[in-house]
C-alpha cells in the first residue's frame, strides 16, 4: 500500500468519524416502530395473498408481501451490529415475528457476517460473503441469482430435516453447523464457532424453527392448512430471496484476486446507491443502499446512514475517493458488473 493511499485511507476514515461520531447511537423508537409496522404488513399481506379469491388481489398482496418480508428479513443485518443493550429485547422480538416463522433465524447470520468486516478476511477465501464475480464468466451470475430461488427448499431441509437429525446423530452435527448454518455466498466457507452452536440462543432458535416447520407440515397433511397457502408462501419467500440476491450482486465490485486488501480498497470495492435514486428504498432497505458507508463505519445504525452520507457529501470535494463508491441504480450497476465479467479463454 502506497504512502499516498495510506494517507487517503486515514483521511477518509478520520473525516467520516469526525462528521458522524454523534450518529452511532441506535434509536429504539425507530427500530421498534419499523419492525412492528413491517411485521404487521408482512403477515396481513401474506394472509390476503393466500386466501384472496381474486387473482388480482392475491398478486397485489403477494407483491406487497415480497417487499415487506424483504424489509423484515433485512433487519438480520442490523442484529449482527446491534449490541443487545442498544435496543433491549429486539433480537428476541425479531426472531419471534420474522426470523423463526420464515425459517431464517438470526443464528444464520450472527457470528458469520461480522467476519466479512474483518480487515484481514475481506475479499479472501476466508470471507463468507465474498465471491469474485467480476473474475468469473457471465453464466456464473445467472447461477448466482438463480440459486436464490431454491431458498424455500434449503430452509425446510435445514430445519425440518437436518436440525433434528443432527441433534440425534452427533457426527452429523459438525457438518450441519459448519456448512448449513450460515447465510454465505462463498461456497468454500465453513463455520468454526462450534461453541456458539451449543449456546442457549442458538439452540432455542434452531429447535423453534424445527418445531415450527413440522407444525406447518402437520397442519398441511391434516388439511387444516391448505397446501396452496404453503406454496404461495414459498413462492413469496423465493422471490424475496431472489431480490436480495440481485442487491447482493451489486453490493460490491467483486474484483479482488483473493489477496488481503488495503482498507481503502475494501471501501472502494463496496457500493453506495444514494439519492436521488428512489427505488433503493425497496430493493436495498434498512440502510443497505449505503453499503460502502457501512463498511467505513459499521457501527452506524441504519436510520442514521443517510444523514452521515449527506454530511460526507457536503464536506468532501466532488472528486473525493468517497464518491467513487457510488452507483446510480440497480440495473446500471448490474450492467457494469456483467461488462466486467470475464469469458474463459
Amino acid at each position: 500500500m502506497s504512502t499516498e493511499a495510506a494517507l487517503t485511507e486515514h483521511s477518509l476514515a478520520r473525516q467520516a468519524n469526525d462528521l458522524a461520531r454523534d450518529l452511532t447511537r441506535a434509536d429504539p423508537k425507530v427500530y421498534w416502530l419499523d419492525l412492528s409496522v413491517t411485521a404487521l404488513v408482512t403477515w396481513l399481506s401474506l394472509l390476503i395473498a393466500t386466501t384472496a379469491a381474486s387473482p388480482g388481489w392475491a398478486l397485489t398482496a403477494g407483491a406487497v408481501c415480497v417487499l415487506s418480508l424483504y424489509r423484515g428479513i433485512s433487519f438480520i443485518h442490523e442484529l449482527t451490529h446491534l449490541r443487545r443493550d442498544d435496543v433491549p429485547g429486539f433480537h428476541f422480538a425479531w426472531n419471534l415475528l420474522i426470523g423463526v416463522p420464515f425459517l431464517t433465524p438470526s443464528l444464520l447470520y450472527e457470528g458469520v457476517h461480522i467476519l466479512h468486516h474483518a480487515k484481514d478476511r475481506y475479499g479472501t477465501a476466508r470471507d463468507p460473503e465474498y465471491h469474485p464475480l467480476a473474475r468469473r464468466p457471465p453464466h456464473e451470475l445467472a447461477v448466482f441469482l438463480g440459486i436464490a430461488l431454491l431458498a424455500p427448499v434449503g430452509t425446510v431441509l435445514r430445519f425440518a430435516v437436518l436440525a433434528p437429525l443432527s441433534l440425534i446423530f452427533p457426527p452429523l452435527r459438525r457438518f450441519v453447523v459448519a456448512k448449513t448454518s450460515g447465510m454465505v455466498i462463498n461456497p468454500g466457507f465453513s463455520r468454526e464457532d462450534f461453541e456458539r452452536a451449543r449456546s442457549v440462543p442458538w439452540l432455542a432458535q434452531e429447535i423453534a424453527s424445527w418445531l415450527w416447520s413440522w407444525t406447518l407440515i402437520a397442519l398441511a397433511v391434516a388439511r387444516i392448512l391448505p397446501w396452496r397457502a404453503l406454496a404461495i408462501a414459498a413462492a413469496i419467500f423465493a422471490v424475496m430471496t431472489f431480490l436480495n440476491q440481485l442487491r447482493t450482486a451489486v453490493a460490491h465490485r467483486w474484483d479482488n484476486d483473493g489477496k488481503v486488501m488495503a482498507p481503502l480498497d475494501q471501501f472502494l470495492d463496496s457500493v453506495n446507491v444514494p439519492p436521488p435514486a428512489m427505488l433503493p428504498f425497496l430493493w436495498a432497505p434498512v440502510g443497505l443502499r449505503y453499503h460502502a458507508l457501512h463498511h467505513l463505519m459499521p457501527r452506524l445504525p441504519y436510520h442514521n446512514l443517510g444523514v452521515a452520507h449527506r454530511r460526507l457529501v457536503e464536506s468532501l470535494p466532488p472528486d473525493h475517493d468517497y464518491r467513487r463508491a457510488e452507483e446510480p441504480e440497480l440495473f446500471p450497476a448490474l450492467a457494469r458488473l456483467i461488462g466486467r465479467m470475464r469469458t474463459p479463454r
